[in-house]
């Protein structure tokens, strides 16, 4: 919904707000129009501006208050009742605070732009971040289908050779340079998917796939340090409802994080486990370690922005993570895990449109 009156630029949550607005600066208007220089009616407009503070857009609060100072002074010249010294030292009055009223209320507007700016670049940082620790695997995952396009190319240019040539395995060998190229761009949309820094696009997706493509990518670097990953991923999922890259960049954070733990013990005890499964109209994903756990009573202390059991770490993953999932509408947690280490989960909403994972 729209309003003739005010440019969309001005506004951040257009709709009923609005036009709340525009209705409240009338009545107001036309109340201090109607009573005595002594009554200060045109004082509660500092009340319009504080209720739109998070509707508005700071070029819109600036309008705002810019017309809310307009009408005082309109209404005060046309009033033609009581002591007109009281009407000027109320209307002086109002000014002032509609002013300090509007100063705060864009300054206000200006910290939360800061804010949110501050934190795509903490999640650009951290799918950065992620990306690095899974360097070795995407190196690996590429090296596997160039290598065979390799292998491919110098078979056809061998079968191209024959006299006659023999162009039948020429073709086979083609098709598989094709298929490998096809993997290897796969791999490269993946890597690209995950560190992009836009908004939300929250969509029905099916949870296990997206949980298999970070597995995929991490796979090189679970075998180089000797890491026992299994995965157990409940069949027939419905789909979930979320944005998929930022629920694959949580997944990363979270598997990464799991191996960094669990590299730190002995070989023996160097297990991971990964799980998805439904719990009511959620999907969960969850990660336990077997690395030296979490301190006592660091559960929610390790979502806190930088706070870190990590000696190099600069403590924005797990902060990030909890607000990517949140504003997904899910939650995350973590928890000792029985057999020592630590279990880290998060959950994503059901699409209403159920399918199969």
């Amino acid at each position: 919904m729209t309003t003739p009156f005010l440019p969309p630029q001005l506004w951040r949550r257009p709709g009923l707000h609005v036009m709340a607005m525009l209705l409240a600066l009338v009545l107001l208007f036309l109340i201090d129009t109607a009573t005595r220089y002594e009554v200060a009616v045109s004082v509660f407009y500092t009340v319009v501006i504080v209720a739109m503070a998070h509707v508005l857009a700071l070029r819109g609060l600036m309008v705002l208050t810019g017309s809310c100072i307009a009408l005082t002074w309109l209404s005060f010249f046309i009033t033609r009742y009581g002591d007109l010294r009281a009407g000027q030292i109320n209307m002086l009055i109002s000014t002032v605070a509609i002013l300090i009223t509007g100063y705060l209320a864009c300054r206000a507007e200006l910290a939360r732009a800061a804010a949110h700016e501050a934190q795509a670049r903490l999640l650009r940082i951290s799918r950065i971040h992620s990306l690095e620790g899974l360097t070795t695997s995407i190196a690996h995952e590429l090296n596997q289908p160039l290598a065979a396009i390799v292998t491919s190319g110098h078979a056809c240019q061998r079968w191209m050779e024959q006299d006659p040539p023999n162009l039948d395995k020429a073709r086979q060998a083609l098709l598989r340079i094709l298929g490998d190229a096809d993997r290897a761009s796969a791999i490269i949309g993946r890597v690209r998917k995950l560190s992009k820094g836009e908004p939300a696009s929250p969509r029905p997706f099916v949870f296990n796939a997206a949980v298999r493509e970070v597995l995929a990518l991490s796979q090189a670097e679970i075998q180089r340090l000797d890491i026992a990953m299994r995965a157990d991923l409940a069949a027939g999922l419905p789909l979930a409802l979320a944005d998929p890259v930022q629920v694959q960049q949580v997944i990363a954070n979270l598997v990464l994080n799991a191996m960094e733990a669990t590299a730190l013990v002995d070989i023996a005890r160097r297990t991971i486990l990964v799980e998805s499964l439904q719990l009511q109209d959620k999907l969960v994903f969850r990660v336990s370690d077997g690395g030296p756990g979490l301190p006592a009573g660091a559960q929610e202390q390790v979502f806190e922005p930088f706070w870190t059991t990590k000696h190099e770490g600069i403590g924005v993953g797990l902060s990030i993570s909890r607000s990517i999932v949140e504003s997904n509408g899910g939650h995350i947690w973590a928890e000792p895990h029985l057999q020592g280490g630590a279990v880290f989960a998060f959950s994503v909403p059901v699409a209403p449109q159920e399918g199969l994972a």
